[in-house]
């Protein structure tokens, strides 16, 4: 859970959470206190935060104006496409809601949502299942309340119609503000009480076209959002760390150094990189290749990065840059020599 917690999301649930907080009367700094987040990278859109200081400011709104039932539905109602960046327009390109589902769910920690959220077919009816087991039980019933209201409120602006549900069932408790999730949902059946929060939909109605669909502008932004998400786990969990670590000792660090580094066995290392699918390998690799690249672009001679590097001989780096980009270190190094660094 602690490396949960750790991982980058996007600024939006929290901008979105403040200026909900703002209106009902609290102030920024209250909002904020605690979280480790200034009040400019609030307004700043490629700011990344943790989940964990996203934690932190709902617990900071919520306490501040009370936790009622029924807090989380005025909040999801601020919750737009266009506040969510490259995810919001690659949603209202998509072809159907089918597709703006998908990518939506895909790309959760773009979004405002977390808590997880997955499909399942069940012949004519699609369920959307929440699991917020992640979610602090202080700020459970909030999160569930504002994502089920800002996913009524996106649909409704991504198609201009209302589309109904079969049926709507919660884990919390009834009371007399949930009636307007039947009306939110366009569905009279609303449970309550439930072991687990989910929404069904009838699969034919997922298929409803969009008005803005645009095949080009929807693959364009939907890459947009691969290129973040693959820059943003580049920088988190242990994989992340690894990385850090193999940049500061230059790239020549094996794996028994960046174990020690870390405070675990090798044995530990080797499994928890694998649960994130990845080898120590394959990071110091591509940590060398990006160390390399970053050298030559600066200036150094191929000599130079060689031997910054670590390597044996100049024939063995060049050989091992070819494999890296598909050609010599010399041709990358006149081609790039002078542009600035993109390493994050």
């Amino acid at each position: 859970m602690t490396e949960e917690l750790e991982q980058l999301r996007s600024i939006t649930s929290v901008a979105l959470i403040a200026d909900f907080a703002l209106g009902r009367g609290l102030t920024m700094r209250s909002v904020l206190e605690g979280s480790g987040i200034k009040e400019a990278e609030v307004r700043d859109p490629s700011t990344e935060i943790t989940l964990a200081q996203e934690f932190s400011v709902m617990r900071n709104v919520v306490t501040g104006i009370d936790n009622e039932p029924g807090l989380g539905l005025l909040a999801g109602l601020l919750c737009h496409p266009p506040s969510m960046g490259v995810l919001g327009f690659a949603l209202m390109s998509s072809a159907n809601l089918r597709n703006a589902m998908d990518i939506a769910l895909r790309y959760a920690d773009l979004s405002f949502t977390t808590a997880d959220h997955h499909v399942e077919e069940h012949g004519p009816h699609v369920w959307v299942v929440r699991d917020d087991g992640n979610v602090p039980e202080d700020i459970r019933r909030f999160t569930l309340e504002r994502d089920l209201a800002a996913i009524a409120t996106l649909q409704q602006d991504l198609l201009p119609m209302r589309v109904p549900a079969v049926r709507v069932e919660l884990y919390v408790e009834a009371h007399p503000i949930y009636e307007m999730f039947g009306a939110v949902f366009g569905v009279e059946e609303v449970l309550f009480s439930m072991p687990q929060s989910r929404i069904i939909f009838q699969s034919s109605m997922l298929e409803t076209p969009l008005p803005q669909a645009n095949v080009s502008t929807a693959r364009f932004y939907e890459q947009q959002c691969n290129d973040l998400m693959e820059s943003r786990h580049s920088r988190s969990g242990l994989s992340g760390r690894v990385r850090q670590l193999l940049i500061r000792h230059g790239g020549s660090a094996d794996q028994t150094r960046i174990a020690a580094d870390l405070d675990v066995s090798v044995r530990t290392l080797r499994r928890r990189l694998a649960e994130e699918g990845t080898t120590f390998r394959e990071l110091s690799t591509e940590t060398v290749g990006l160390l390399a690249e970053e050298l030559l672009i600066a200036g150094l001679t191929v000599e130079q990065a060689a031997e910054r590097l670590g390597y044996s001989s100049v024939s063995a780096f060049a050989s091992a840059f070819r494999t890296w980009k598909g050609q010599s270190p010399g041709h990358f190094g006149r081609l790039h020599r002078g542009r600035a660094s993109v390493r994050s």
